[in-house]
């Protein structure tokens, strides 16, 4: 066997240069567009007064969580101020941010396709192996090759890195959905996306919203490596901090990341299942409506009762009395 071998690599080299050459104007716009959006962001992140932002992120979790959590927002983005890592994490969670939209738009359409086809499903599910398991620096070199250094090729390979979990779990709460109760829908004579609307994605929501988290942790893992390519955020300053051997830098942002891995973690998991929090904002509000809900009913029937004896008095005193 000396000798044998298949050039696999020079193979992919190539098709990544007939790409580069062939479709050079299509790299061009996404280029255009994702530093737009990215920056864009950043920018408004940026323009909030810091005192301002901080409390719009503790209300974020007070709504959603409890004001502990809203407390504890308050603090440790006080703490990432304090380190003078304000800027820089702004950044990072813009590219957070914009990499998780795109993948979870391209995601859950992918999974529900998936969980409503078997042959889509057979198709995915070997690609979606390839994308999860492969080292995430792989994504970065064809990146560079497409989009030269900078935030995009660290958005776009966020973006392919962090896909997988966001498919495979909206494709498993689709297909966990009782079969009864779509075959109810069916019954009354639901159409597919009315039962999909209406029935398949309310109950598989705290499922997809654990995949949307998922694509979160996994984007803020890479949007760390897309400091190599020159990406601004907390990543460029990991990475600065291990080619300089200075831990003071390192342990700052790095904490500063874990700080907003855990903020996005709470919140979107808050998300998939908010009745789990009844001290949040929205479950305060939501128990209001249901006994306002409960009290109307009760309310009507006590002004019918008060109605009926009225009217029973009133009929009482019209008949006419009995002499004897």
């Amino acid at each position: 066997m000396d000798g044998f071998r298949i050039p696999l690599g020079t193979w992919v080299e190539d098709a990544v240069a007939w790409l580069r050459d062939n479709l050079d104007a299509l790299f061009d716009v996404i280029t255009v567009v994702v530093r737009f959006l990215v920056n864009g962001l950043t920018d408004g992140l940026l323009a909030i007064p810091i005192p301002l932002a901080i409390l719009l992120f503790a209300l974020i979790g007070w709504a959603v969580r409890s004001w502990q959590m809203a407390l504890g927002t308050a603090l440790t983005f006080t703490l990432i101020v304090a380190m003078d890592l304000w800027e820089a994490s702004m950044q990072t969670l813009s590219l957070v941010l914009i990499a998780t939209l795109v993948a979870v738009a391209i995601a859950i359409p992918l999974g529900i396709w998936s969980a409503r086809n078997d042959t889509v499903r057979a198709i995915l599910k070997p690609v979606l192996d390839f994308m999860q398991t492969m080292p995430g620096f792989v994504y970065l070199i064809p990146a560079i090759t497409f989009f030269s250094i900078g935030v995009v090729p660290g958005v776009v390979a966020t973006v392919i890195f962090a896909l997988p979990p966001g498919v495979r779990l909206t494709e498993l709460g689709i297909r966990g959905v009782d079969a009864e109760t779509v075959e109810a829908g069916n019954a009354f004579g639901a159409k597919p996306g009315q039962i999909l609307r209406g029935i398949q994605l309310p109950l598989a929501m705290p499922t997809i919203m654990a995949g949307v988290n998922q694509v979160i942790m996994l984007a803020l893992s890479m949007a760390v490596l897309a400091g190599i390519v020159g990406a601004d955020g907390l990543g460029k300053l990991v990475v600065q901090s291990v080619s300089t051997a200075r831990l003071a830098i390192g342990v700052e942002a790095g904490l500063a990341v874990v700080i907003i891995a855990v903020y996005l973690d709470r919140v979107t998991a808050a998300l998939g299942t908010p009745a789990d929090h009844p001290s949040s904002l929205i479950g305060i509000a939501a128990r209001r409506r249901a006994a306002a809900r409960t009290a109307q009913p009760a309310a009507a029937q006590t002004r019918g009762n008060q109605t009926q004896a009225k009217e029973n008095d009133a009929s009482s005193m019209r008949q006419p009395v009995k002499t004897g």
